[in-house]
């Protein structure tokens, strides 16, 4: 492992998973900066410029995740996989630490996770090589148009991969719209942003 390899960090912190199927999970994020898919009602477009945020070697990010003694690690963005992943989770999993990825997967997968949270959006379709690796699918829920590319994305990961649809924050209507089409369809699940409920980060 090059321990002079750097990746810019938006932000680290100690918290729990909001989201998906670890939801509760004591959990150390790390936000990488960069991200080109640009959803609208993204709630981190400050992590968009990779060059806003500073460097930090790899070891002193795997040692802060110790540090913290977490379940699980996230690696999230911006979109994560804008960067080459491999040697950030060489030096977490070193440590002994299980290694999940949130990524929207609009570029080629790389790196050795645990769980893999899968967030398509259609802004930027997802790259081929991460279908085979999603753990998890969720997909943001804004208006019916979501729904039907929420199907297709489906009937192309694994059937054991968990399904969840999730209401846009900022749009009251569309938990109605989810919950509605989840009775309809029972292959689905719903997921809810409880970190913003809970008002934690």
């Amino acid at each position: 492992m090059n321990e002079t390899i750097t990746y810019p960090i938006v932000e680290t912190f100690h918290s729990v998973q909001g989201e998906g199927a670890w939801t509760g999970t004591n959990a150390f994020f790390i936000r990488l900066g960069g991200c080109d898919v640009h959803c609208p009602w993204c709630d981190t477009k400050h992590s968009w410029n990779a060059k806003k945020h500073p460097q930090q070697l790899i070891k002193d990010i795997a040692k802060a995740a110790k540090a913290a003694n977490p379940k699980i690690v996230i690696v999230t963005g911006g979109e994560p996989l804008i960067h080459d992943l491999v040697p950030l989770t060489a030096a977490i999993k070193k440590l002994g630490m299980q290694v999940h990825l949130e990524t929207s997967g609009a570029h080629p997968f790389s790196g050795n996770f645990d769980w893999v949270t899968f967030s398509p959006k259609q802004f930027k379709p997802p790259h081929l090589s991460i279908y085979d690796r999603v753990s998890e699918l969720k997909v943001v829920v804004a208006n019916q148009e979501d729904l039907e590319w929420a199907e297709r994305q489906a009937q192309m990961v694994a059937s054991d991969a968990v399904r969840y649809l999730q209401p846009e924050w900022n749009t009251p209507q569309s938990k109605d719209l989810i919950f509605n089409y989840i009775l309809q369809h029972p292959q689905w699940r719903i997921s809810l942003q409880t970190h913003k409920l809970l008002q934690i980060r």
